[in-house]
């Protein structure tokens, strides 16, 4: 998208080059990256920066209205719901599908979004990571609103730890070790000191919380949350005294509530240029009668599993009996516009946000990419192909 740095990149690149930054991302830690790490970052121009950030900064506007919480709160499934929600959510990401219009020119369409902590410690040591292997300019960024390496990890600290004691703040995750995203939880650690921690490892004692550090018994007392409830429904081979839905004495960063009332499942409140149409399956009265442009997606899900997207009325009645679980959502048509060395590759960019205490809405931070040459974004999608997968745009001013 900014053709002189694209052409200089791909100029540059060499397969022995990628090789050794893949290697040098996981020699840090001695351990195996399972998720694909892309060949190439994205390079934003200034006109599409401008364009996606003010979709981002209209869509928080609709985000942070105080009917929006009255319209989520039934997002909550009963059995999943957890006391002491905190008042706003300390993390919010917008994925953004890089799409072209009936006239051809290139727009944000809002495909997903979420309440939830995405990867800030990951996305930030790649956007560094690619600059020591590639030709990267300076007044292209990967951080925004002023933040440099210090201040973004400043702020890690002030909004994950707070005023804690580091050993009593966590990362709840379920068997951190073997998650894709390990290498988040390990970074994480290594910047500001705290633990991530198996659900199944957490002690309880009255309303009070602990774990295990070198030995002691440590309280908790505030929880850097990246447990998904869908995951935990699966893994039935777990040993839980705590199952979150317990009151407990700790602070949530960010609040598991979150998850669901920013989600899916907001998508057909928002009314905007840059969101597609968005209906909720047990409110469509008949179904249209052009399927082959919509997407069906089941709300309580991640990663993108269960979405179908080349959609038939079979479908449709087989989704019918738990229709207030899925929502049809209207396609878009992803613009190729990641020049490779084979074929060009689509792109999503996800803004991340934290909202920081004693503001009124989230702040731009940092920021995730992920390019693809199927007709999905996703592993399933891009199987056998190259410069696809999870990567960081850099975004002109």
């Amino acid at each position: 998208m900014i053709p002189e740095i694209r052409s200089a990149f791909n100029a540059a690149f060499t397969e022995e080059k990628y090789a050794a930054f893949t290697l040098a991302c996981q020699e840090r830690f001695n351990k195996k990256i399972e998720f694909k790490i892309c060949e190439t970052p994205v390079f934003v121009s200034a006109e599409f920066s401008r364009s996606v950030k003010a979709a981002g900064e209209a869509i928080i506007d609709q985000l942070t209205d105080q009917a929006f919480l009255r319209h989520t709160d039934a997002a909550i499934p009963d059995m999943w719901r957890v006391p002491g929600e905190e008042g706003k959510p300390v993390f919010l990401a917008l994925d953004f599908g890089i799409c072209v219009d009936d006239a051809g020119n290139l727009i944000p369409q809002l495909i997903e979004m979420q309440g939830f902590a995405s990867l800030y410690a990951w996305q930030h040591e790649l956007g560094r990571q690619y600059r020591q292997f590639y030709p990267i300019p300076e007044e292209v960024h990967h951080l925004f609103n002023g933040l440099d390496d210090i201040a973004y990890r400043k702020l890690l600290r002030d909004t994950i730890i707070g005023d804690h004691d580091p050993r009593e703040v966590v990362i709840l995750e379920i068997q951190p070790d073997h998650q894709k995203t390990w290498i988040d939880f390990y970074l994480t650690r290594e910047m500001l000191g705290i633990q991530p921690i198996c659900i199944s490892d957490v002690i309880v004692e009255g309303t009070q919380l602990f774990y295990i550090l070198n030995g002691e018994k440590t309280c908790i007392k505030r929880i850097y949350n990246r447990l998904i409830f869908d995951e935990l429904a699966q893994r039935n081979d777990l040993s839980i005294q705590w199952n979150m839905t317990t009151p407990a004495d700790v602070e949530w960063v960010c609040h598991p509530n979150w998850f669901f009332r920013i989600s899916k499942y907001t998508m057909p409140f928002l009314k905007h240029a840059s969101v597609p149409q968005t209906l909720f399956l047990d409110q469509v009265k008949e179904i249209p009668a052009d399927l082959q442009n919509w997407v069906l997606k089941p709300l309580f899900s991640f990663a993108g599993h269960g979405v179908i997207f080349n959609v038939t009325e079979a479908d449709i009645e087989h989704a019918m009996p738990q229709a207030g679980n899925f929502i049809l959502q209207r396609k878009v048509q992803y613009a190729q516009v990641v020049q490779t060395p084979d074929e060009p590759a689509k792109a999503e960019l996800r803004l991340m946000y934290l909202w920081l205490p004693g503001t009124d809405r989230p702040t731009l931070v940092t920021n995730l990419a992920r390019l693809s040459k199927g007709v999905m974004i996703g592993v399933d999608y891009n199987r056998n192909k190259t410069w696809v997968g999870g990567t960081v745009a850099y975004y002109a001013d």
